[in-house]
Order: structure tokens, then C-alpha cells, then sequence
């Protein structure tokens, strides 16, 4: 998976979501970042841009139902190329994929994620549903 150029979804790739995932089901995304480093006319960094984004969602994420579970701070890049590797990485649950599809629909939402757009060099977004099989 090339992880460039890539920060919002585009709406051929939210109908595909909502045809390949079950309706009534619980979906976690996977967030993968990498943030600019330039500086904006406000003098925020694209880690200040993303740190604000996530203040001003909070609501929006909890009107959808979902919940941040997981958040870390990429350290090392173990297998794979090092050139370009991302700085964070998230998982966020939703109740259904319609919940994620309606929060990211919302205006106000949008008005929030412009920060997100300006924060990010790419942002990888991967939809999963949870496997609840012992592995091993």
C-alpha cells in the first residue's frame, strides 16, 4: 500500500466502504499519519494543526458513537522502508460504518478536518472489522 499523497478519502472509495461492510456491525479504523512539517501563517506545525483537529472532534466522534482505543507514537520502522514512515498511528472504533460515513458528512465536522488536511503529508485510513479468534 502506497502511503502518499493520501489524506481524505474520496467518495468512490466511501461507496465502496458502504457496500463492502456490514451494516449492523462494528468497524475500527485504522489511522496511519504522517504529519508536514512546514509551519502555517498561524505558525502551527502540522502536529499543532493535528492536536487541535483532535480537541475539536471529540465531539463529533462521540455523537457517531465511536471511541479513540488506541493512539502511538511510531518509534521505528522494524520491517519495511524507513523513507516516508508515519508518526502516529490510531484505532478508532465506530458502531457501524454508517456512524463513521454520517460523522464525516456532518459540516461541522468538515469545518474541524480542514485542520486535519493542513496537518497531514498522508493519512492512510484502513477499515477493519474485529476478529474475535484466538490467534495461535
Amino acid at each position: 500500500m502506497e502511503l502518499s499523497n493520501q489524506i481524505n478519502p474520496t467518495g468512490e472509495k466511501l461507496k465502496s466502504l458502504l457496500s463492502k461492510l456490514p451494516q449492523d456491525e462494528e468497524v475500527t479504523m485504522l489511522n496511519i499519519l504522517r504529519f508536514n512539517g512546514h509551519v502555517d501563517s498561524e505558525g502551527l506545525s502540522g502536529i499543532d494543526l493535528y492536536k487541535r483537529y483532535s480537541k475539536n472532534v471529540v465531539v463529533h466522534l462521540k455523537a457517531a458513537g465511536g471511541k479513540l482505543i488506541w493512539k502511538g507514537e511510531v518509534l521505528d520502522t522494524v520491517v519495511g522502508s524507513e523513507d516516508k514512515a508515519p508518526h502516529m498511528v490510531l484505532l478508532v472504533t465506530y458502531p457501524t460504518v454508517s456512524h463513521f460515513l454520517n460523522m464525516i458528512a456532518n459540516p461541522a465536522y468538515q469545518k474541524a478536518a480542514q485542520d486535519r488536511s493542513l496537518a497531514l503529508e498522508y493519512g492512510g485510513l484502513i477499515a477493519m472489522k474485529s476478529d474475535h479468534a484466538h490467534l495461535g
